[in-house]
């Protein structure tokens, strides 16, 4: 498995991924498969690209044929974060029919879900060329499946923000109701959190105006998040902010408006729906008729 996809998830926990995703399937075993195709019908079959998008999970796919029979043959065709059209052939994998088919729905869950982050990102990041703000995911993951999730993000040209709640302070709505009902003010809020977190770590605040953008900067907050602004207002806090002091764009932004708020100058833009809501890319497995036969 590439770096890019280990970052941040041990092979333990890869592999614990993919055996929760084959027990859901595999279970109680391929009663269908096991029923009607001779134990001894091999074959190849390809992984099919059906609609337009960018790549994302070859690796999964990979290991996810191997986990269910290591004796298959997996060879991937097309890198991960490589734009594909229909017709286009990710991969193939050779060997016994009955693996292939038990593998088949767990390997197109991940490598549709996967390609379909990635495409979806490259399309925030078409929509925002030529801008400084840089597209970033959030949070908002599958559970157990956020590390492969942001991978796919970086697959499709966007970056990652936090991947948990440990890389860095960010101050949202409900940290600040909980403190204000105990009478602290934003500033408070900040000096409170610079003093009692790790040394060096990134202080983020949440806003939803620009005077509180302007307090938020005067306390000392390395990052202000913009929450459901307009363009007009993202503009105003930006031109607004003393030099070093980071602007992130956050809420409501889609591809219809995600230009303009790229144009404000904001530093970032994350975008919730990378993850939480993406189409998956049209793939499918299909057998080639004329490599089978009985061994």
């Amino acid at each position: 498995m590439t770096r890019a996809i280990k970052d941040g998830l041990s092979e333990e926990q890869i592999s614990a991924v993919i055996d929760l995703a084959l027990s859901e399937d595999l279970g109680c075993g391929d009663v269908t498969s096991e029923a009607l195709i001779p134990v001894n019908l091999q074959g190849k079959a390809s992984i099919l690209i059906k609609d337009n998008g960018v790549l994302a999970g070859g690796d999964i796919v990979r290991r996810v044929f191997l986990k269910v029979d290591p004796t298959l043959d997996v060879k991937l065709l097309i890198q991960d974060g490589t734009a594909v059209k229909p017709g286009d052939i990710a991969g193939t994998v050779s060997g016994s029919i009955i693996s292939i088919l038990k593998a088949e729905r767990v390997v197109l869950n991940f490598i549709q879900r996967l390609s379909g982050i990635a495409s979806e990102t490259a399309r925030y990041i078409a929509e925002t060329q030529g801008c400084h703000a840089t597209i970033v995911d959030t949070r908002k993951t599958t559970p157990g499946l956020r590390t492969l999730e942001k991978y796919a993000v970086r697959m499709g040209g966007g970056q990652n923000h936090r991947f948990h709640l440990g890389d860095a302070v960010l101050i949202k709505d409900n940290h600040l109701a909980a403190l204000r009902s105990q009478g602290m003010s934003l500033t408070d809020i900040i000096n409170e959190a610079k003093r009692n977190a790790p040394a060096g770590m990134t202080i983020e605040v949440e806003v939803t105006n620009p005077e509180e953008a302007a307090e938020a900067a005067g306390a000392g907050a390395d990052m202000i998040m913009l929450d459901n602004m307009n363009p007009d207002e993202m503009e105003r806090v930006v031109n607004s902010l003393p030099q070093g002091v980071r602007t992130e764009a956050s809420g409501g932004i889609n591809l219809e408006n995600v230009r303009a708020a790229a144009m404000t100058g904001v530093d970032i833009i994350s975008i919730g729906a990378l993850t939480h809501s993406p189409k998956a890319l049209d793939i499918s497995i299909e057998l080639d008729p004329e490599t089978l036969k009985l061994l």
